[in-house]
């Protein structure tokens, strides 16, 4: 993946999160999606943190932008992969978070695999 490509992708979703507009966040991510994160564990009460479907991700999503009305993603990095970005930011409750996505061949996410620092992930 390009490095520009991947700046657009990656922009592209933290500007959808920033604006709380729930259909231009889920437009970035396949049918087919698996999203990991303990964000999930806190939030569902499901101890695996996987959501699979696009549908599950978005009443997820929706249930996340409820509890955080003042959510706010701070960019700090977007770092390439093969068919995959890595999104480095500032998340809720000043939060570091890098979010890494795999892209399907039609450019959309297909698997993201979210990450916390370890001194801040008690504050979810």
């Amino acid at each position: 993946m390009s490095e520009d490509k991947a700046k657009t992708i990656g922009q592209a979703w933290i500007e959808s999160w920033n604006r709380h507009d729930l259909d231009a966040i889920m437009s970035h991510y396949a049918e087919e999606i698996e999203f990991i994160s303990p964000f999930a564990i806190k939030l569902l009460g499901d101890a695996s943190g996987s959501i699979k479907g696009k549908e599950a991700l978005r009443s997820y999503f929706a249930k996340g932008l409820d509890t955080y009305p003042e959510l706010k993603f701070e960019l700090w990095q977007i770092l390439t992969g093969v068919e995959s970005l890595t999104v480095y930011y500032r998340s809720v409750k000043e939060m570091l978070a890098a979010e890494v996505m795999v892209l399907n061949s039609q450019g959309k996410i297909a698997k993201a695999i979210v990450h916390y620092s370890a001194n801040t992930i008690s504050k979810i």
